[in-house]
C-alpha cells in the first residue's frame, strides 16, 4: 500500500543493499538473500500428479526444529486456478485448520519470510495448526486476469468462500479460522458478515476500516516494484532502512519474495474499494457474529485509529483489541514486535 512518493530514494537504496548483501553473502538462520525461491522445503507432498514447482524457502535445521510439510491443492472458481496450498508440521495430524488472506498488492507468501523464527505460517503449524493460504484471482501463483479491475473486495471474498468450503471438504472440519492482513481485512471481513458458517474465529490484522483517502482510479494494473514492497518498512530522517526496526536481511528477503511470486503487476480494483473517504465505513463490524481479534501497530499510517479503538463496541463477545506500541503496518516482521505479534494471534486462537 502507500503512495510511492519515496519510490526513487528507495530504489536506489535497495538496490545498495543487495549488493552489498550479495558482495558479502550475507545470510543468517533462514534461506540466503535475494534466492528464497530456488530453496525447497523440508519435505512435500504432491496433492495431484503435478508437483508444486514455486515452493517456500529450505530452512536450516537444528536438533530442535521441526519439519514441514507443504502441500498444493487444486481449486478454481469462475474458470480462474487458484493458489491454495497448506503447511503443517511434519509428521502431526492438525488439530485446526486457518486460512491466511494477503493484502493488496503482493500475495501469500508474505507470510513466510522464512528468515530466523519470523515466519507466522510455521509458527501457527508448531501450535498445530495446518496453515491455508489462498492467492486471490489475479495475484501471486493464482491465475492471471485480464482485468485487474475485476477482482474487487467482493469477488475476493467469493474467493475465499471457495477455499474455505473446499477446505472443509477436504479436512471434514466444519469450522475453520481466518486471518486478513490489510486489504486482507476488508475480504475476511466481508467473507465473516455474508457466509458466517465455516468460521470459528477472525483476525483482522491492519484492519482497514474506513477510506484512507480519495483518488480516482482508472488503471487496471499496479506497477510493482523493489521499492514498493519495501516502502512498508520504517524508515529513519534519511530516508534509508532503520536497522533498530527491522533486521535488513528480512527487508531484503521478503522484497525478492515480492518480486518472484507478484512481479511487476498486480491488479488495481482494490483501490477502488479504499482509496475513498475516511467517512466511507469498508468493514461492517456489526456484521460480524464469531470472536475476532483486531490487531495492529499504533504506527500504522493507514488505519483510522479512533476507528480501531473503538471496534470492541461493535464485535460480539470473546473479541479482543491489541494495539502494539511501535509497531506499523508490518509490524509482524519488525523486531520489537513480531513475537508479541505472534503471541497475540496464537493467545487468541488457542484460547476458550
Amino acid at each position: 500500500m502507500g503512495q510511492y512518493n519515496m519510490k526513487k530514494r528507495l530504489r536506489i537504496i535497495i538496490s545498495l543493499m543487495l549488493c552489498v548483501f550479495l558482495a558479502t553473502g550475507c545470510t543468517k538462520a533462514g534461506a540466503g538473500a535475494a534466492q528464497p525461491a530456488t530453496d525447497q522445503p523440508a519435505t512435500e507432498q504432491a496433492a495431484t500428479a503435478q508437483p508444486a514447482t514455486d515452493q517456500p524457502a529450505a530452512e536450516q535445521k537444528t536438533p530442535d526444529q521441526p519439519t514441514y510439510t507443504y502441500t498444493k491443492y487444486p481449486l478454481e472458481r469462475n474458470g480462474i486456478p487458484l493458489h491454495l496450498d497448506c503447511m503443517k508440521v511434519d509428521g502431526t495430524e492438525p488439530k485446526d485448520n486457518i486460512l491466511l488472506m494477503h493484502g493488496s498488492t503482493y500475495s501469500s507468501h508474505e507470510f513466510d519470510i522464512n528468515y530466523e523464527d519470523y515466519s507466522l505460517v510455521r509458527r501457527l503449524a508448531r501450535e498445530g495448526y495446518a496453515v491455508w493460504r489462498l492467492d486471490v484471482a489475479g495475484y501471486g501463483q493464482s491465475g492471471e486476469v485480464e482485468d485487474g479491475l475485476m477482482p474487487d473486495t467482493a469477488y475476493a471474498a467469493e474467493d475465499i468462500r471457495a477455499a474455505m468450503e473446499w477446505i472443509s471438504n477436504e479436512t471434514g472440519m466444519d469450522k475453520i479460522d481466518l486471518l486478513g492482513w490489510s486489504w486482507g481485512t476488508m475480504t475476511t471481513g466481508l467473507y465473516a458478515a455474508e457466509y458466517p458458517e465455516h468460521l470459528d474465529k477472525l483476525v483482522l490484522y491492519a484492519p482497514i476500516l474506513t477510506g484512507i483517502g480519495e483518488a480516482e482510479i482508472t488503471e487496471p494494473f499496479n506497477h510493482n516494484d523493489w521499492a514498493g514492497a519495501a516502502e512498508d518498512f520504517q524508515t529513519k530522517a534519511d530516508g534509508s532502512f532503520d536497522p533498530e526496526v527491522t533486521d535488513p536481511v528480512l527487508i531484503e528477503m521478503f522484497c525478492s519474495s515480492c518480486w518472484h511470486y507478484d512481479g511487476d503487476s498486480s491488479p488495481n480494483a482494490w483501490r477502488k474499494d479504499a482509496l475513498v473517504s475516511e467517512d466511507n465505513v469498508l468493514i461492517d463490524l456489526t456484521k460480524i457474529t464469531v470472536p475476532t481479534l483486531v490487531i495492529c501497530g499504533d504506527k500504522d499510517p493507514y488505519l483510522n485509529m479512533g476507528r480501531v479503538k473503538t471496534s470492541l463496541d461493535l464485535l460480539p463477545d470473546g473479541s479482543e483489541l491489541k494495539v502494539i506500541p511501535g509497531g506499523s503496518h508490518i509490524v509482524l516482521y519488525e523486531k520489537d514486535c513480531y513475537k508479541e505479534f505472534q503471541n497475540s494471534v496464537v493467545d487468541f486462537l488457542t484460547g476458550e
